[in-house]
């Protein structure tokens, strides 16, 4: 099992705005200390991509936790979009599918996806609900009822509904991973990599509950609190003078995956299938 020198975690954001103040990114500094990186201007998904392909070039040894769903569920149905003759066959296909039809989009969102003909069809939109969503909640992938069974609340990538939605935050995030392709591996679609960054996906609920949050309240906004929570981690950080969930969830989450990335058992989940692997991938720490 490989050792990275870093570690890092992107909160992510899919707002279809210039720019998406709810980027976060957090990583570790040496064996102890943690920092925000807060480029002039804030962050937006251009600049998260241009930060990506500077660790790539550079083969920085870091592995990076991305708070998204990196795939839409297929095994239960056996395809991502059963029905639609241009369903992809596994993850990177449904990237360039994404990508190819929200060519237009600014920004890298994901508007056009979400509204086209065909795949509107599998997604609940506000009071409509296309002929396709299927249930109450949406469809959820494997490593999503995994979640669910460690007590945390998991939400469809299909339902566009609510302050919890998903969706398009995980597709603008399948964008940036389709133009990182084959210069960043993402796991478990790509074998880990002997060195070089790596990218997993990640939960900060996951991570704050792993790290020790407990109770209803998920997000910690207590500047000692977060500092103490850190310190159990093994980590210290300059926390902002203004502390908001995204920053909290992207420092804690950076924390915890510096001990999880140590664990044997996060990188072999046993639920986690050869078809699971290649299609809808697994959040990093659900075993």
């Amino acid at each position: 099992m490989r050792r990275f020198a870093r570690h890092a975690c992107i909160d992510w954001s899919g707002a279809a705005t210039p720019r998406q103040p709810g980027i976060a990114v957090a990583v570790t500094q040496g064996a102890s200390q943690l920092a925000l990186l807060r480029p002039d201007g804030g962050w937006t998904r251009q600049r998260i991509l241009a930060w990506l392909e500077t660790l790539a070039e550079q083969q920085t040894d870091i592995l990076i936790g991305l708070d998204l769903s990196p795939a839409l569920p297929f095994v239960d149905c056996d395809g991502y979009f059963p029905g639609w003759d241009e369903s992809p066959a596994d993850a990177p296909a449904l990237w360039h599918l994404v990508d190819a039809i929200t060519a237009s989009d600014p920004h890298l969102a994901a508007t056009s996806f979400v509204t086209h003909p065909e795949a509107r069809r599998r997604f609940r939109h506000g009071v409509e609900r296309g002929d396709l969503f299927t249930g109450s909640m949406g469809r959820l992938r494997a490593c999503e009822h995994g979640q669910a069974a460690m007590g945390l609340r998991p939400a469809s990538c299909f339902n566009l509904v609510g302050a919890a939605q998903v969706g398009k935050s995980s597709l603008t995030g399948m964008r940036v991973l389709h133009r990182l392709r084959g210069r960043i591996p993402v796991w478990p679609f790509d074998p880990l990599p002997e060195s070089g960054p790596c990218i997993v996906e990640i939960y900060t609920s996951l991570a704050a509950r792993q790290a020790g949050v407990t109770g209803n309240k998920i997000k910690v906004l207590d500047p000692a609190r977060l500092s103490a929570m850190l310190a159990t981690l093994g980590f210290a950080a300059k926390l902002p003078e203004r502390l908001d969930d995204h920053n909290s969830d992207a420092l804690l989450t950076a924390a915890w995956l510096s001990q999880a990335a140590t664990a044997a058992a996060n990188w072999a989940p046993p639920d986690m299938t050869p078809l699971i692997a290649r299609t809808e991938g697994w959040t990093f720490g659900v075993v």
